[in-house]
């Protein structure tokens, strides 16, 4: 990942990177400057002023620069790293998506992504600091070729231990990334529990100790004993510089040594410090970065992208064909593997198909294998005779428009084949009755704090804009009241059917399920025909409604 955005913007970062190491450069030789300042009298000391102005204002240009670059960096790989993993997310075949979970994406758009972006405010400073010390070091060799080698070897030695120590806090920092991928999770049911949890004292106090306390105690812990032993390096390197200087010192001290060297060795030893602080400061940062780059390409990796895009919308059909389609999955209610199917069936223009089943049968799955978004482990689906497969699968998803029991209503109608889309959308809402609680302004929805059946209903005008041959309803009417229903079966699907549209209703509304054309039964993953099964449809009811007919007409395109 780290690599990839870098690769990204080569002339940038390198620009960046140039000039933090001239900015360390500088730094250096202000130091050398500043020595002979101390050390030269008359016009050599105007000399070397004027030398410390200039080399003090581009000092200061080039860090300023190198700054501004690498915030621009920052901001590009926090962007990049969102529009990598959305991007990823959007092209991921959909049973990968739903295994890896809503948690650790919105984990990797939000806390990893961030970590990384970090890696860019971090660099420049260790790069500067590295410079500056590296300089430093070879002003020591100038300067003394004994001290230098003891500086190396404090150096080293406290690389060593920050390296083993370094190793023992990347696993408490894995940890609390992981961790924190649960967190989010628990954020979820944090809001989506509330009703659940004000209703029940003791499951609200539960889930916060037991389930969210600890987990955010888990990502601190981790965090803390992570942090806390880089801490440990980070002393163990200050201790062996402190050494070092204390022991050369005392040397230079014991041997009379010169006052230039004397001067020269306190104003390294100054001005080393803060770099050697910083270095080993940022390097967790760093650290950080990387762990959350793995994390996100563990994510990435496990999104299998999905078929080719498809390049038009499918405008009609003659037959849709499921032949002898399997599916298996996994099951919470048994603990064990579920197996839809063989399942075979036929779908063509202007058929009302209604399915019913108990909950766990499999109705939902065979809805998702009907419309693409599972792939059959086992048998085909043709469409008006051609087999679908992974070159042809989503341009045969733009076949069908659905509202899922779990649909999601976008805020933004993303509909471009009206030249007035509001005023088309305001009229249906108009008739749905919801005037009065949301308009469509600038191709959006003005609100969609609304009722779930009021939401269904939005979500049914947007499947009507988008005018496909073939509709699918997930317990649409579940939510709805008596009067509203009786506008669905009675008007609505009776409505579409007129207009050829094919129509797949999943309902437990037995008091309708003499409307439809074919009335299927879901048990155990295994589909099989009402009728023939031995039960018969409902007797037809009396229909009485105050709700104004919804007449859609084809002006509208639907």
């Amino acid at each position: 990942m780290l690599i990839r955005l870098i690769g990204q913007t080569k002339p940038l970062f390198y620009s960046a990177i140039a000039l933090s190491l001239l900015a360390g450069v500088m730094s250096i030789a202000l130091v050398s400057i500043i020595n002979e300042i101390v050390n030269s009298v008359g016009d050599t000391r105007t000399q070397w002023l004027l030398g410390f102005a200039l080399v003090a204002v581009s000092s200061l240009v080039t860090q300023v620069v190198s700054s501004i670059l690498f915030e621009r960096l920052t901001a590009r790989a926090h962007a990049g790293v969102r529009e990598h993993v959305a991007s990823r997310v959007l092209a991921a075949d959909y049973h990968h998506l739903e295994r890896v979970g809503d948690a650790r994406i919105k984990s990797a758009l939000t806390e990893h992504s961030l970590k990384v972006a970090e890696f860019f405010v971090g660099l420049p400073r260790v790069l500067t600091s590295a410079v500056m010390v590296a300089g430093g070091l070879l002003y020591i060799a100038i300067l003394s070729l004994p001290f230098f080698l003891m500086a190396c070897l404090a150096l080293l030695l406290g690389s060593l231990g920050f390296h083993f120590i370094h190793l023992r806090a990347i696993s408490y920092l894995k940890d609390a990334a992981n961790e924190q991928d649960r967190l989010f999770g628990h954020f979820e049911s944090l809001i989506g529990g509330a009703k659940e949890m004000r209703l029940n004292t003791q499951k609200r106090l539960a889930f916060f100790d037991q389930v969210l306390g600890r987990s955010i105690s888990g990502v601190q812990n981790s965090r803390i004993k992570g942090m806390s032993i880089f801490v440990m390096a980070t002393s163990w390197g200050r201790f062996l510089i402190f050494t070092f200087i204390g022991v050369a010192m005392a040397i230079m001290a014991a041997d009379g040594a010169p006052l230039r060297v004397m001067t020269g060795f306190a104003l390294l030893f100054i001005f080393m410090m803060p770099p050697l602080e910083v270095l080993l400061l940022n390097m967790p940062a760093l650290n950080f970065a990387k762990i959350a780059a793995d994390h996100i390409d563990e994510v990435c990796q496990q999104l299998v992208d999905d078929e080719i895009l498809a390049k038009e919308q499918i405008k009609s059909f003659e037959l849709l064909e499921l032949t002898s389609v399997q599916h298996r999955y996994y099951h919470e209610g048994s603990d064990d593997f579920f197996t839809l199917g063989p399942v075979s069936l036929r779908f063509s223009p202007g058929e009302l198909v209604f399915l019913v089943g108990g909950n766990g049968s499999g109705k939902t799955t065979l809805a998702k294998l009907l419309v693409g978004l599972y792939v059959p482990e086992e048998g085909v689906i043709k469409l008006d005779g051609r087999v679908i497969n992974n070159e042809s699968r989503d341009q045969y998803r733009q076949l069908f428009s659905a509202v899922f029991s779990d649909f999601h209503l976008f805020e933004q109608l993303l509909e471009d084949q009206y030249v007035d889309l509001d005023s088309v959308g305001n009229e249906l809402i108009s008739k749905l009755n919801l005037q009065h609680k949301v308009k469509i302004k600038d191709g959006a929805f003005t609100s969609r704090n609304l009722s779930q059946g009021q939401r269904k209903r939005l979500a049914l005008i947007v499947a009507y804009l988008e005018d496909r041959p073939f509709l699918l309803f997930d317990e649409w009417a579940a939510d709805q009241d008596p009067a509203f229903k009786d506008v669905f079966y009675h008007h609505l699907l009776p409505e579409l059917k007129e207009q050829g549209k094919t129509i797949f209703v999943i309902s437990h509304d037995d008091r309708y399920f003499h409307l439809s054309d074919r009335l299927l039964k879901m048990e155990n993953g295994q589909l099989i025909d009402f009728d023939d099964d031995g039960g018969v449809k409902s007797t037809p009811l009396e229909y009485k409604s105050d709700i104004p007919v919804l007449n859609i007409d084809k002006e509208l395109a639907l």
